[in-house]
C-alpha cells in the first residue's frame, strides 16, 4: 500500500480507529503518527488485539489453582497433570476468514492455534473445534460447510494431529457469519515452557519460519468489524496456510528449544510482526529495533507497511542469548526454514522500525499496549425468558425421537469427523462421538479428556444462565468419561459491543462463566474474544464457547457411552423436572424457541458429577452419558445405538411422558452397570443424598422399547441419525 501525503479523517477512518481514538494516538506521540504507525495503532487498537471492550470485565473471571503454571496473558495457559507433565492449551475464532473463504480460513484458524501451543514448548497432540453456521436452507450453509470442514481436516491432517471431537450446529442467526473456533491442546514438560517476554537488552531478534507475503493484510481489523453485503470483497486480508512448512517449524522449533538458546519466542498470529514485536517487548520491560531490509519477503517492493502488518502465516519471532544465532540458524536451514536476524533488543520501551535506511516508525511500546483505550461501554442486561411452553400432549413419542436424532443438530456428525484424521499418533483412546475425547499421555496410562461446549439457545433466552450452563456442560462431559475438570479456555463470540444489548450479554456471559468456574473449581487459564459478529446489523446468538480439559488417573478406567452388555440396569442420576423452554424437542417438534432457558443448580452439578466419576474411578460403571440436547430419551437412543444394544425403558405412574423424556434440565446422567453393581450404586446414593431412579434395563433385542409408547428398532434409529449428514451434503447444489 502506497503511502498518502497526508493522513486524513478517512484513512483513519479506514483503519478503524475513532476520532477520539486519533485524538489519543497524538497526544502519545506528541505529534501526527507515520502511516506506518497509524497502521501499527490500528492493528494493536483493534477489539481483536485490545480487548478495548470486554478487558473491564474479564478481569472478574477465576484463574488460579494449585494446579494453573500459566493463566492468561500468554500464547496459551499451562496446567500440571503430574510426573512432571504440563498440559498448554487454548482456542482461538477464526469466524471472519472462514466465511469469506472456508478452506483457508478454517485452516489458518487451525495453524494459528497449533502455533500458540507449540511456541510454549508443547508438542500439539490434539486438535477440536466447535463450527456454527447457518440454516441448512441457506443458498450459502453447504458451501461453507464443506470448506470449513476440509480446511480443518486438512490442515489437521497434514501435520500429524489428530481432531478428536468437537461441535457442529446451524441456526438462523448464522447465516451471515458462521463461527470457527478452533481449540489445541499440547504437552510438554513442567521444566520446559517458553514464554513470550523480551527481557534483557542487546539480544539478538530472529525471524523464523515462511516469508512474508501480502496476505491476511488487516485480518486483525477486519476481525474487529461488522459485515455487510460487501464481505466477499474482504478475501485479501485473509491468510493462506501450509501446512507442511508449519510441520517443519513445529519441529524446527522444538529442537532449538531442546537448547538454552531462547529467551523469549512468540507466533506471528493476528497482526503480524506488528503484534509479536510490541507484545514481546512489552511483557519484557523492553524497546525492540527492527530492520525490515532483513524480513524474508515472497513478494517485490513490499513497504514497510504491508511488512509490518502481513498475516502470513507459518512465522515466528525469537529473541535469541547473544551468540547463539548461528545454532539457531543451522536447525532452521536443516528443516528447510527462513531464519534472519531482523533486529535487537533495547532498554528504550520503544519500538523502532528502521527501512531503506530511514526510521518509519518510533513509539513507545507502552502506547500500543497499556494505553489501549480500554471501554467501560454502557450496558442493559435483558430480562430472561420465563416459563415453561405449552406442547401438544398427542403427539406419539417415538415418532418425535426419530424426528429428533435425524435433524440437524442431533443427527451423527460421522460425516464431519471421518474426514479429520483421529487416530494418528496412535493415543486416542476415545475417538469422536462420545461426551469427551480422550487423548492418552504417551508412554502412561494417564489420559486427558476434552471437550467444547455452548448452547447459544440458551445464552439468547438468558445470557447469564446460559453461559453458566456451557461451563456446567464442559464440566459434566469430562466428568462422563471418568476425568476431573481442571480448567477451561473460552470463546467468547458476540455481536457489536457498541450497542447497549449486546454489551450487556457479554457482561452477563462473563459473570455466568466465573460463577460456575468458582463454583466447580474450574479456572479460565486462557481465551479468546470474538465481537462484531454481526451482518447488516443482525447479530449472532450469543456463543460463550468453553473449552474443557480433565485429567484422567487411568485410561483402562474410562466411560463411554455405548451399552456393553445386555440385562444391565439403566439408572438416572439427577432430578427430572420436564424442562421444556428453549428445548430442541420445542424447536423441532413444534416449531417454536421460547421458555425460559434451564436453570443450572451447580451445588447439584458439582454433588451428582462428583458422585458419578467416583464410581467409574473405582471401576463400578464404564457406561455414562451425560443428559444434555435432547433431553433423556435421545440420551438412551444415542447409548442404545452406540452399543448396538437394545433397551427396554418404564416408569411408573409418569403422568406426562413428552416432558420426562425431552426436557432438558442440567446436572443428569444416565449409567448402565451390571444388576448386582445398581444395588450397591443405589445405597451409596441414598446415603450421599443423590436424587436417582433405576428406569429400566438393556436388552437383547435390538429395539429401544419405552412403556405404554411402543418400541423402535434400532436399525430405524440408526438409519434417521446416520442419513441426514451425507444426505445433505449429496444434494445437488443450487445454481
Amino acid at each position: 500500500m502506497s503511502e498518502p501525503a497526508k493522513i486524513t479523517p478517512e484513512i483513519v477512518r479506514e483503519h478503524g480507529l475513532s476520532e477520539a481514538e486519533y485524538a489519543r494516538i497524538k497526544e502519545l506521540m506528541g505529534r501526527e503518527p507515520t502511516f506506518v504507525e497509524l497502521g501499527i495503532f490500528s492493528v494493536m487498537w483493534s477489539e481483536h488485539c485490545s480487548y478495548k471492550s470486554t478487558r473491564v470485565h474479564l478481569r472478574r473471571l477465576p484463574t488460579k489453582a494449585p494446579w494453573v503454571i500459566q493463566g492468561p496473558g500468554e500464547n496459551a495457559g499451562v496446567i500440571d497433570i503430574g510426573d512432571g507433565d504440563a498440559a498448554i492449551f487454548k482456542m482461538e475464532s477464526h469466524n471472519h476468514p472462514s466465511f469469506i473463504e472456508p478452506y483457508q480460513g478454517a485452516a489458518t484458524g487451525v495453524g494459528g492455534i497449533m502455533r500458540d501451543v507449540f511456541t510454549m514448548g508443547a508438542r500439539p497432540i490434539a486438535m477440536m473445534n466447535a463450527l456454527r453456521f447457518g440454516e441448512p436452507e441457506h443458498p450459502k450453509t453447504r458451501h461453507l460447510v464443506e470448506g470449513v470442514v476440509r480446511g480443518i481436516g486438512g490442515y489437521g491432517n497434514c501435520m500429524g494431529v489428530p481432531t478428536v471431537g468437537g461441535e457442529v450446529n446451524f441456526h438462523r442467526s448464522y447465516n451471515g457469519n458462521i463461527l470457527v473456533n478452533a481449540m489445541c491442546v499440547g504437552l510438554a514438560k513442567t521444566n520446559k515452557i517458553f514464554k513470550s517476554a523480551a527481557k534483557g537488552a542487546g539480544n539478538p531478534v530472529v525471524y523464523i519460519g515462511s516469508k512474508t507475503g501480502r496476505d491476511g493484510i488487516h485480518g486483525a481489523t477486519m476481525a474487529s468489524a461488522e459485515f455487510n453485503e460487501d464481505a466477499e470483497e474482504k478475501r485479501p486480508t485473509v491468510q493462506v496456510g501450509d501446512p507442511f512448512t508449519e510441520k517443519l517449524l513445529l519441529e524446527a522449533c522444538l529442537e532449538l528449544m531442546a537448547t538454552d538458546a531462547i529467551i523469549a519466542i512468540q507466533d506471528m498470529g493476528a497482526a503480524g510482526l506488528t503484534s509479536s514485536s510490541a507484545e514481546m517487548a512489552d511483557k519484557g520491560g523492553s524497546g525492540i529495533e527492527l530492520n525490515l531490509d532483513h524480513v524474508p519477503q515472497r513478494e517485490e517492493n513490499m513497504t514497510a507497511y504491508e511488512m509490518m502488518l502481513s498475516e502470513s502465516q507459518e512465522r515466528m519471532l525469537a529473541v535469541l542469548k547473544p551468540g547463539r544465532e548461528a545454532e539457531a540458524e543451522r536447525i532452521f536451514r536443516k528443516w528447510e526454514l527462513d531464519f534472519a536476524v531482523i533486529g535487537r533488543t533495547t532498554d528504550t520501551g520503544r519500538l523502532v522500525v528502521k527501512h531503506k535506511g530511514k526510521v518509519v516508525a518510533d513509539m513507545p511500546v507502552h502506547a500500543l499496549s497499556e494505553e489501549a483505550p480500554r471501554y467501560e461501554r454502557p450496558f442493559t442486561r435483558r430480562t430472561p425468558a420465563r416459563g415453561n411452553p405449552p406442547y401438544d400432549k398427542s403427539r406419539p413419542v417415538m415418532d418425535s425421537l426419530v424426528k429428533l436424532v435425524g435433524s440437524p443438530d442431533l443427527c451423527s456428525r460421522r460425516w464431519v469427523w471421518e474426514q479429520y484424521d483421529h487416530t494418528v499418533m496412535a493415543d486416542t483412546v476415545q475417538k469422536p462421538g462420545g461426551d469427551a475425547a480422550v487423548v492418552r499421555v504417551h508412554g502412561t496410562n494417564k489420559g486427558l479428556a476434552i471437550t467444547t461446549d455452548v448452547t447459544p439457545r440458551y445464552c439468547r433466552a438468558d445470557p447469564y444462565e446460559g453461559a453458566k450452563q456451557a461451563v456446567a456442560e464442559a464440566w459434566r462431559n469430562i466428568t462422563a468419561v471418568g476425568a476431573r475438570p481442571l480448567a477451561v479456555t473460552d470463546n467468547l463470540n458476540y455481536g457489536n459491543p457498541e450497542k447497549p444489548e449486546i454489551m450487556g450479554e457479554i457482561a452477563s456471559g462473563v459473570d455466568g462463566i466465573a460463577e460456575a468456574c468458582r463454583a466447580l473449581d474450574f479456572p479460565v487459564i486462557g481465551g479468546n474474544c470474538s465481537l462484531y459478529n454481526e451482518t447488516n446489523g443482525e447479530a449472532i446468538l450469543p456463543t460463550p464457547a468453553i473449552g474443557g480439559v480433565g485429567l484422567l488417573k487411568d485410561v483402562h478406567r474410562m466411560a463411554k457411552i455405548a451399552f456393553r452388555r445386555e440385562g444391565d440396569a439403566i439408572m438416572l442420576i439427577g432430578e427430572p423436572k420436564g424442562h421444556l423452554g428453549q428445548s430442541l424437542y420445542l424447536r423441532e417438534i413444534e416449531g417454536r424457541e421460547e421458555g425460559a432457558a434451564p436453570a443450572v443448580d451447580l451445588a447439584a452439578e458439582k454433588k451428582n458429577g462428583d458422585f458419578v466419576r467416583k464410581l467409574i474411578e473405582d471401576g463400578h460403571v464404564d457406561t455414562v452419558h451425560d443428559i444434555s440436547d435432547g433431553g433423556l430419551l435421545v440420551a438412551l437412543a444415542e447409548m442404545a445405538m452406540a452399543g448396538n444394544i437394545g433397551a427396554d425403558v418404564g416408569v411408573a405412574g409418569l403422568p406426562d411422558a413428552i416432558p420426562f423424556f425431552f426436557g432438558e434440565e442440567q446436572g443428569r446422567y444416565l449409567i448402565a452397570c451390571p444388576p448386582a453393581e445398581a444395588d450397591r450404586i443405589e445405597q451409596q446414593a441414598r446415603e450421599a443424598n443423590i436424587i436417582h431412579a433405576i428406569i429400566g434395563k438393556t436388552i437383547a433385542a435390538k429395539v429401544l422399547r419405552v412403556e405404554r409408547e411402543g418400541e423402535i428398532a434400532l436399525s430405524a434409529l440408526k438409519a434417521a441419525h446416520e442419513g441426514w449428514f451425507p444426505d445433505y451434503i449429496a444434494k445437488p447444489h443450487a445454481n
